[in-house]
């Protein structure tokens, strides 16, 4: 090893210890007579100190170092006498005696610093210095932590970690594949898995009753803060168990990352309806945090002349306790934000509870002292409490009353960070409608098992067959979910027919599968976590982007490397694609 110890690691009881550091300069200061340096590595960061001993040679390199120049120092450990108590080496330093650059460097293009100067696009197109800064380098830290963790408390409980491939066929269903031309079978291609379903399903067919894989899944879908086009899943399945069986393991996982990653223990996980997620919160992953949960109030606000109302599907609302101080101009400012194209409502509706006891609306001339203390009844308002009003088409609405509670719940500095709310999401819909196709789709996927009770309903009442799926959702992030899979092939043919596949269009993209099922396939099932997520939520951010160590941007590119990119006409050919002109 060209160092006896990193940066972070010596302290008072290595004093009079000769040492050898490597590492980064992360700053320099010329006293005249002295020159200290701090050196940095992955462990931490050191002070050197070149004073009027030092010989002359050595402290005018001393003087010519940069940031982020590479060395390699010798000296001896000594006691600082202006200690730093904010990092672990700030009691002592080290007086150099050899000096080495093992590679110079250029200014870099932004502070390499716990606060940097450097913008976004900036920090990703240098990806490999942004690595360097303390809040980046631990969040991959904790992310190995966590695999860790998740790799000990799976493989305690029987476990077995299995590698699926990663070239395999695409699939109507889900998001859109990204997709590998072959060279041997020219006019073929191979996609890159959405997830491994159908691998983990067959390892339960060949009795490994217990699998996981913590694996890379793509998906060539639009991009937002918690979506890239490559992630990490926690990919699982079961055999012989119930709903009920993976709730418990995977709440038992969620228990233990928190306890032995964050030093937290976790309280009660409650379990929700997805048809009451939908009608308290307007989602299937509802931030549970704080309450303010919706108020559907269409019988007492209808029949009043206010077309508003009396025209709406759905009149809701919620309490915003102790916002009646809004300014009109603050509401207004909130009656645009709801305005935009990405959420899309037409107005906004209010009534201020007074601290007088009054009520008073926004649409007071419709609404009379009688009928608007039936609001104040219905939200149980208290003086200084806010009624917001939205009215629609009931699914509409409600996706746009959800965006409203959660921008109040952030105003109001509910949203705290540093507290976590899980709540397991359970009995979907199986089945979605899709008004660009005409037909249904699978709200998780094709395998998901009808409940039981509900299987009679495919055929005469598909939109309210339920699913034996659960989602697990945190702080209103859905970090995983899964479901009882269908595990008879009489069964998973009805599935195919009810999604509008054919016979023959089911055989050739899932034959396999339904084939294995004739040989004795056990009840199964199973859940997979989005690892990114999981991640971020630990590290405090919104993004999942920097928990991974060399993310795209929005547009799905990574400016570093500068891909995606073209191929030579020579590649090309030899897969027989054809160039696209515009």
């Amino acid at each position: 090893m060209l160092r006896t110890h990193t940066c972070g690691q010596l302290n008072i009881s290595n004093l009079g210890e000769t040492v050898t550091l490597c590492g980064w300069v992360q700053k320099s200061r010329d006293l005249g007579g002295t020159t200290f340096i701090d050196v940095r590595d992955r462990y931490g960061l050191t002070q050197l100190v070149l004073n009027t001993e030092s010989d002359a040679g050595l402290r005018e390199a001393g003087r010519e170092l940069g940031r982020e120049f590479v060395i390699k120092v010798t000296g001896k450990v000594l006691e600082r006498s202006n200690k730093n108590t904010k990092i672990p080496t700030g009691g002592i330093e080290i007086a150099v005696t050899e000096l080495e650059v093992l590679n110079a460097a250029k200014i870099p293009p932004f502070l390499i610093e716990d606060e940097t100067d450097g913008g976004e696009e900036l920090r990703a197109k240098y990806r490999y210095l942004d690595l360097r800064r303390n809040p980046i380098r631990n969040n991959l830290v904790l992310r190995h932590k966590m695999a860790q963790e998740i790799r000990r408390y799976l493989s305690d409980l029987d476990f077995i970690e299995v590698e699926t491939p990663v070239l395999i066929k695409s699939t109507p269903e889900g998001a859109r594949d990204f997709v590998v031309p072959s060279r041997m079978n020219a006019g073929e291609f191979y996609a890159l898995p959405q997830s491994p379903q159908t691998f983990k399903q067959l390892l339960m067919v060949s009795g490994f009753d217990r699998y996981f894989q913590i694996v890379k899944c793509f998906r060539d879908e639009d991009l937002r803060a918690d979506r890239q086009p490559e992630f990490t899943q926690i990919d699982c399945e079961l055999s012989f168990i119930t709903q009920e069986d993976i709730l418990n393991i995977f709440e038992g996982l969620t228990r233990h990352l928190f306890r032995n990653v964050k030093n937290l223990e976790l309280g009660d996980f409650p379990r929700m309806q997805y048809a009451d997620a939908m009608r308290l919160y307007g989602s299937d992953k509802p931030d549970t945090r704080f309450g303010m949960q919706f108020v559907e109030v269409s019988d007492i606000v209808k029949g009043k002349n206010f077309g508003v109302f009396d025209n709406a599907e759905l009149v809701v609302g919620i309490n915003a306790k102790g916002c009646a101080n809004y300014t009109r101009k603050q509401i207004d400012e909130l009656t645009e934000w709801l305005k935009r194209p990405q959420i899309g409502a037409t107005g906004l509706i209010y009534a201020r509870h007074n601290e007088d006891g009054t009520i008073k609306s926004s649409v007071d001339k419709f609404f009379n002292e009688e009928e608007l203390a039936k609001w104040q009844a219905a939200f149980e308002t208290e003086p200084g409490d806010l009624i917001l009003l939205l009215a629609g088409q009931t699914d509409k609405v409600r996706k746009q009353l959800n965006e409203l509670r959660l921008e109040i719940g952030s105003r109001l500095g509910l949203r705290d960070k540093n507290k976590f709310s899980p709540l397991w999401v359970l009995d979907f819909p199986l089945l979605e409608w899709d008004e660009e196709t005409g037909r249904y789709h699978a709200m998780h996927h094709p395998f998901t098992s009808p409940k039981p009770e509900d299987i009679a309903l495919l055929d005469t009442d598909p939109k309210n067959v339920r699913a034996n799926a659960y989602d697990l959702v945190i702080n209103g992030t859905e970090i995983g979910g899964g479901s009882i899979r269908i595990h008879d092939r009489e069964l998973q043919s009805l599935m195919f027919k009810h999604l509008g596949f054919s016979a023959e269009e089911a055989q050739k993209q899932f034959g396999f599968l339904m084939d294995a099922f004739e040989y004795g396939a056990p009840p199964h099932g199973g859940i997979a976590f989005g690892f990114d997520r999981l991640a971020s939520i630990f590290a405090g951010l919104d993004s999942i982007r920097d928990v991974i160590a060399f993310p795209k941007n929005n547009s799905g590119r990574d400016v570093m490397i500068d891909s995606p990119s073209t191929i030579a006409e020579a590649q090309m050919n030899e897969l027989k694609i054809k160039t696209v002109v515009s």
